[in-house]
């Protein structure tokens, strides 16, 4: 399998970096390795790392209180104006970014797979400072255009209003994400739990309850989320810099010039793929947002539904944040060390990690998915039907996005390719969809491009790297699925409301745990 890691001393990495993969393939001689042996000792630091993980992400959750309390103290139409306010600035900030958070954790992993240290902090300096700049002057070009282009975009004024706002949360936005990349690089999982899990939540629950205290009133939501970001970003920060403390400055007075054209070179195709596919994510409430008024029973109000149904779907996606932060820099030390078929078997392992997550997750909000939705109130009971289509688009993105990360750390500009497709699909699809079904054919319009996106990240897995299927390993937890979803279906013929949509969520939730125990008896390195 082609790759075109460095794995050279460190005045050779320039060349390594521009060489093909042929070249590459040449100079490195696969070591001798018994493959299972190191899957299973792989195992044991995907599984601390993708502990630490699920802290994070299960802390970062609280951000739902938020969520809450926008909908509960200013009404739906006002989260729907924050959720496409804060959508727009999650596409426009990848610009800023430019794919460094990604790339910085390939370039960090493999420096410290060699052994230079020194490397990895010119390469943490570097990559802070590009972000932190490119934020400002993206942000800063974007509000102009808003100002002097207002009348022209036919879009309603709130949200024009709350965009220009929510855009000064950019750079902070760059400083969590490039930082914690930074520490994941390192293979330090736990520094998201601080600045993610912990301060990004309080910060912006407090800010908003601030802000709406002292009369910033619709404005308040826009106001906490440039607070939050910023908090979470300087902790980010703070935590990421320990990690370089006692290391030396970089030897070469030129070097940094060099080191981050390299850096940015790499991470221009990511850039570009991460835009993609964060406006695929967002393009559903975006095209809802745009067509208010123009689509049937699309409102400010039904948007902001449809925004609470992403919220809660989103949670899916951050399944693959438990394994995706640890995953990444192993297989990009793995591949740059020659052990494909480790790489291969890993990947394979995590797969069924995750559909034992993901499987039950779908189902409960497929089967109870109004019932979850009236923590918000009353008026978010219609979007039951909403939850459980979008669940299952995000669970297909979080899956298939283990591929992603494969491809990226020896050929992202097969990502890119994918990603643009995938985006063609989804627009076409929401063009055609939304007007005609309203909020409900934004919801199948967002499925079927992840289901694209799928087959074209197994078609290059299975064809172009030449992995093996992985089927003996993601067969159990799609029967367990298919066995337990049937006690759950009779549970709905015969009972309705609240009560129907809760026991046959807990019906299925039983027979697929007892599935799940039985392979976890028989299998010894299934997943905990």
């Amino acid at each position: 399998m082609p790759s075109n890691l460095e794995i050279t001393p460190a005045n050779h990495r320039l060349h390594e970096e521009s060489a093909s993969p042929t070249e590459i393939a040449l100079d490195v001689a696969p070591p001798v390795v018994d493959a299972p042996a190191r899957v299973d000792e792989t195992g044991v630091e995907l599984k601390r790392g993708a502990f630490l993980n699920t802290i994070a992400m299960l802390a970062s959750n609280f951000r739902g209180i938020f969520t809450f309390l926008v909908a509960r103290l200013l009404g739906a139409a006002a989260l729907g104006i924050f959720s496409v306010a804060w959508s727009t600035t999650d596409i426009i900030s990848k610009i800023g970014v430019l794919g460094l958070d990604n790339a910085i954790t390939t370039f960090i992993a493999r420096s410290e797979a060699v052994g230079d240290r020194a490397r990895s902090r010119a390469l943490f300096r570097i990559a802070v400072v590009l972000g932190i700049v490119q934020s400002i002057i993206t942000a800063g070009i974007v509000i102009l255009a808003l100002r002097f282009f207002n009348n022209r975009l036919h879009v309603q004024p709130q949200m024009v209003s709350a965009l220009a706002l929510v855009l000064c949360a950019m750079p902070g936005l760059a400083l969590y994400r490039i930082s914690t990349a930074i520490s994941r690089g390192m293979k330090v999982m736990q520094h998201d739990i601080f600045s993610r899990g912990m301060t990004e939540p309080i910060a912006t629950t407090l800010a908003f309850l601030l802000a709406l205290a002292v009369g910033f009133k619709e404005a308040s939501p826009e106001v906490a989320a440039i607070v939050g970001t910023a908090a979470s970003g300087l902790i980010a920060l703070a935590l990421a810099s320990t990690l370089f403390r006692h290391i030396p400055a970089h030897a070469a007075a030129g070097s940094h010039f060099a080191e981050a054209r390299s850096l940015i070179a790499y991470a221009a195709p990511i850039s570009i793929y991460q835009l993609i596919n964060a406006f695929i994510a967002r393009l559903d409430l975006l095209m809802l947002g745009y067509f208010v008024g123009r689509a049937p029973g699309v409102t400010l109000a039904t948007v902001g539904i449809y925004s609470a149904v992403i919220g809660t779907a989103n949670g899916l996606r951050k399944v693959n944040q438990t394994f995706n932060p640890i995953f990444a820099p192993v297989v990009a030390g793995m591949t740059a060390t020659g052990d494909h078929d480790v790489a291969a078997a890993t990947y394979a392992r995590l797969a069924q990690w995750m559909l034992w997550i993901l499987l039950p997750l779908v189902a409960v909000m497929s089967l109870a998915g109004s019932t979850i939705l009236l923590i918000y109130g009353p008026a978010f009971w219609q979007g039951g039907v909403w939850l459980g289509i979008v669940a299952l688009a995000s669970a297909i993105n979080a899956f298939v996005a283990l591929g992603e990360t494969v491809i990226m750390v020896q050929r992202p500009h097969l990502n890119l390719l994918h990603s643009s497709i995938t985006c063609a699909v989804a627009a076409g699809g929401l063009l055609w969809s939304i007007p005609r079904f309203g909020v409900m054919g934004a919801a199948v319009g967002i499925l079927l491009p992840y289901i694209v996106q799928g087959i074209l990240r197994y078609t290059t897995l299975r064809w172009v790297f030449h992995w093996k299927d992985s089927w003996s390993d993601i067969r159990p937890p799609l029967i367990a699925a298919g066995i337990a979803i049937v006690p759950a279906l009779v549970c709905r013929m015969f009972m309705s409301g609240i009560a129907g949509q809760v026991t046959s969520a807990a019906a299925f939730l039983v027979v697929f745990g007892v599935q799940w125990l039985r392979h976890h008896i028989h299998r010894k390195d299934g997943p905990t």
